[in-house]
């Protein structure tokens, strides 16, 4: 082997590490995302809105196609898991627009169920759950990005 092609294992090794551990924070990050509205729902008995559910429906897949491309180191997953991120973030972003007053219309986000503008239903009386969900597909989306950029097949 000669030294060029060894550089070049050390390369494409600190990539596949790099790459593995972006797949790796964002499985973590779908997985406290769904872990928490799931104890808010459940624990707190917290019903979700309409959106809210929305949002639910793309994090809670994301959790299990992530763990599963964790597990056979699968660099391939942005483009499954990609779509479902950015559908969930464009509900969160509507939503998180319709809790702050940005966009006006007849849709009332929460209207049954408890308000996502109460301050139960927000952390430490100031940043909206949607927000945050907004936050959680933003770093899901830029990781898979950056996976899908940096591991050249």
């Amino acid at each position: 082997m000669t030294a060029q092609q060894t550089t070049n294992n050390a390369v494409r090794s600190r990539e596949v590490e790099r790459a593995w551990q972006m797949l790796f924070l964002s499985w973590a990050i779908a997985l406290v995302s769904t872990l928490s509205v799931l104890f808010i729902g459940e624990i707190m008995g917290q019903e979700p809105c309409v959106l809210c559910w929305y949002q639910r429906a793309f994090m809670f897949p994301l959790t299990v196609v992530l763990a599963v491309a964790c597990y056979l180191s699968d660099f391939g997953i942005w483009r499954y898991a990609l779509p479902l991120a950015l559908f969930g973030w464009a509900f969160a972003a509507y939503h998180t627009l319709l809790v702050a007053g940005v966009i006006p219309t007849a849709l009332e986000p929460c209207g049954e169920g408890t308000s996502c503008t109460s301050a139960d239903m927000m952390i430490f009386s100031v940043v909206p759950i949607p927000l945050l969900s907004v936050g959680a597909f933003s770093a899901i989306i830029i990781l898979l990005w950056l996976i899908r950029k940096g591991v050249k097949p």
